[in-house]
């Protein structure tokens, strides 16, 4: 997760990455459904170029233009963009400027991405599922890019549409999602959280208090002299979970040590270890982007597209 964040853990780059899967390829394309400014847009699409995320290539020769196209590796996010969708529906704040209806052609119902158990397709929720550290734990020093905070994103262009809302700043913002990495794994205390994501302690205050006003986590006193309190998920913080595992999947095959990952999981329901998988919540089979027809309702006009 930390090493996967130090790719997407930018809310622009979601924003970039949801409309380049609702069909924008080209420049203006994903300006206008972005809203980002050139010159913010054009740096972060360098960078998804650079991290093999997002390929760039030519379409017109004179004048030389160019398309981004989602690469392999890029295309291995879907899973992480579905359950960030199925978060933003369960507990997005804002009225969505555009609405997607999904639907399966396998089975052909329309579906709710839904995260399960690959073994027993028994639900891959917070609570059904238990951790121990792996062969990898410690092996890779993290490297941070220096960044300023960029939970709200520059625009301009204020009716610029988005699926992802909450969701696109919640992953967006890289400390945000260490911070919720520690507390799933038992971590509560300030200090402990601290230490875990190496977080200088005005930045650790600040994004605890972002936390705690968008209601993902909860303050609990435990000492009152001094005055210390640990730090709970909500259910809404706990909902959040299936984008993270998936998030932790991707870094696994793409930034995994070669001793192997840092982290084991194991389903409870079964006892094996948790292979998850993002299905379709009718006939509960494995979603692959291409088997997807996605409807999009922005305004008064809807398109129908393949993923």
């Amino acid at each position: 997760i930390w090493r996967a964040l130090e790719v997407i853990g930018d809310t622009s780059v979601l924003l970039i990455l949801e409309s380049v899967w609702l069909g924008a390829h080209r420049f203006d394309e994903i300006r206008g459904r972005t809203g980002l400014l050139k010159a913010l847009l054009s740096d972060r699409l360098k960078r998804l170029v650079a991290a093999q995320v997002l390929e760039k290539r030519l379409y017109n020769h004179n004048p030389p233009r160019y398309e981004y196209v989602a690469t392999q590796k890029g295309r291995d996010l879907y899973w992480t963009a579905l359950m960030l969708l199925r978060w933003e529906r369960n507990w997005g704040t804002k009225d969505g400027k555009i609405k997607i209806v999904l639907k399966h052609k396998k089975c052909g119902h329309e579906f709710d991405p839904t995260p399960l158990c690959g073994s027993c397709n028994g639900p891959a929720l917070a609570r059904e599922v238990t951790w121990k550290e792996g062969p990898g734990v410690g092996l890779m020093s993290p490297k941070y890019s220096r960044r300023r905070q960029h939970r709200e994103v520059g625009n301009d262009e204020s009716d610029a549409t988005t699926l992802m809302e909450d969701s696109a700043q919640l992953m967006g913002d890289r400390w945000a999602g260490l911070i919720l990495r520690s507390i799933f794994t038992g971590l509560r205390r300030f200090e402990e959280i601290r230490k875990d994501t190496a977080i200088a302690t005005n930045i650790l205050s600040e994004r605890l208090a972002w936390l705690l006003e968008k209601d993902i986590i909860t303050q609990h006193q435990y000492s009152d002299v001094p005055v210390r309190y640990e730090y709970r998920l909500s259910e809404k913080g706990l909902d959040y979970y299936p984008a993270l595992l998936m998030l932790l999947q991707w870094g696994d095959k793409y930034y995994v040590s070669p001793e192997g990952p840092p982290l084991l999981l194991t389903h409870k329901a079964c006892e094996k270890k948790l292979d998850a998988i993002v299905a379709c919540s009718h006939c509960h089979e494995a979603i692959a982007a291409e088997d997807v027809e996605f409807e999009v309702q922005e305004s008064k006009k809807a398109t129908k597209k393949t993923a």
